[in-house]
């Protein structure tokens, strides 16, 4: 009888949980298409302000890559109202942070200040969608900065260049194939015209989402979004191209050579479907199995047994259209790098075999029940978890409270499926990734 109350306690405190973890928000859209979502949140005096532009790497032409992740840095320089090298000033004198980020599919730019501070927030957003300076001034200095950026996190990094490879293969006939940095070559050729225009058609109010949260009156900050945004103009429609490519039957075999590393590495690289899908969740929950943390089933096996490895890893990288399913190892004590492959491929061919243990079921759901946890303790991780539903879901906000359902509803049997479904040898792009002598 104990016991019975016990667990029914348990399954009554899951479901408790649960339903704390609901995030409520407001949302709707201004006249020129401008999406606006508020999540008020009064536990601290903070407050989140974000807009995701759904537009990345894969909207750039062939012969201009890079202007996406360009658009990131340019649209910091400055207003017709704030001075050029002020943005960033003005967001610290006023006790808050700033930043942006662009992927292959959005670009997202926010601030976190004290609540009381909401409006400057909500004017420097306006600034920068309304009238930035886009000049050759300006050009010219962000090239020289993304040119930094690229000798730091590409060029001059250890392993840098494993993703350029591995997507020019897996996104072959797509514009995932080149990373959202771009070419160099390409931004130095650009003219200021096509830089105005790319601002024109993709920088727009019907092409993005507002989204507030924290410490905020919602109807007052109602009032403040139609007074900074609603003279924003509406821009043209956007289509985008549907890209269908055709299924990889054939391991793809390459090599890289690197002068950052003296360690090689060996990575398996599989195409895999676009975020909305349920199976892109099923391969993030195998990706635990197989490497999250320490008590995982490679770094049990490679790292701590056999001690063959320095570190081995697998993830889910999950975008729009499709996803790239990558597992990497680094070799201890000169390991060929084939037999490290082969220990990959055990794993995987396991997971393809038997079912996972229910202990390793019940971990898994813990692990990622503190993931969603963890990532909307924040304000800032709220509004991008909103924004990104919104942007990538058929305009679902609401995503961010079906995540948890979707998680707990997967099956062990599904694990199994999913990992027999796209993890074959004859599906992937098997990459060699050495030093350079």
């Amino acid at each position: 009888m104990k016991k019975t109350i016990l667990s029914a306690l348990a399954v009554s405190s899951l479901f408790l949980n649960a339903a704390a973890q609901q995030v409520k928000f407001t949302e709707y859209d201004l006249d020129n298409g401008l999406h606006v979502i508020l999540h008020q949140d009064k536990s601290a005096p903070v407050v989140a302000v974000s807009v995701m532009y759904h537009v990345g790497s894969k909207d750039e032409q062939t012969e201009r890559t890079g202007f996406a992740h360009f658009f990131e840095h340019l649209l910091f320089e400055g207003s017709k109202n704030i001075k050029r090298g002020e943005f960033m000033k003005l967001v610290s004198s006023n006790g808050g942070q700033n930043n942006a980020n662009t992927t292959q599919d959005r670009t997202f730019y926010y601030e976190v200040f004290p609540s009381n501070q909401l409006e400057l927030g909500l004017w420097l957003e306006s600034e920068r969608m309304l009238h930035p300076v886009i000049n050759q001034e300006g050009v010219k200095t962000q090239n020289e900065v993304v040119k930094e950026e690229k000798r730091m996190r590409i060029d001059n990094s250890p392993y840098g260049k494993f993703t350029e490879k591995i997507f020019g293969h897996l996104f072959d006939g797509h514009p995932y194939r080149w990373q959202p940095i771009g070419s160099m070559e390409h931004l130095n050729a650009a003219k200021l015209e096509e830089f105005i225009a790319f601002f024109k058609k993709y920088y727009v109010p019907n092409n993005a989402v507002l989204t507030i949260a924290g410490d905020i009156d919602v109807e007052k900050t109602k009032t403040l979004v139609k007074s900074y945004f609603s003279e924003v103009p509406k821009g043209e429609t956007i289509t985008r191209k549907k890209y269908e490519l055709p299924e990889i039957t054939k391991e793809i075999i390459d090599t890289a050579y690197d002068a950052n590393i003296q360690i090689p590495a060996i990575f398996a690289a599989y195409r895999v479907p676009g975020m909305e899908s349920r199976d892109s969740k099923v391969l993030g929950m195998i990706s635990s199995v197989l490497s999250g943390g320490g008590s995982s089933r490679l770094s049990t096996k490679m790292v701590d047994e056999k001690k063959t490895a320095l570190q081995v890893a697998a993830f889910n990288y999950s975008l729009e259209d499709y996803g790239a399913y990558i597992t990497l190892a680094l070799p201890n004590k000169n390991t060929p790098l084939n037999d490290l492959l082969k220990d990959i491929d055990d794993e995987v061919a396991r997971l393809q075999t038997d079912l996972i243990s229910e202990s390793e079921y019940k971990k898994l759901q813990n692990q990622f029940e503190n993931s969603y946890v963890s990532a909307n303790s924040k304000m800032l991780g709220v509004a991008e978890n909103l924004s990104n539903g919104y942007t990538f879901h058929h305009k679902d906000a609401n995503d961010i409270n079906k995540q948890l359902e979707v998680i707990r509803s997967i099956t062990r049997e599904e694990i199994r499926d999913v990992a027999k479904k796209y993890l074959n040898k004859n599906q992937r792009v098997v990459l060699y990734y050495l030093p350079k002598k």
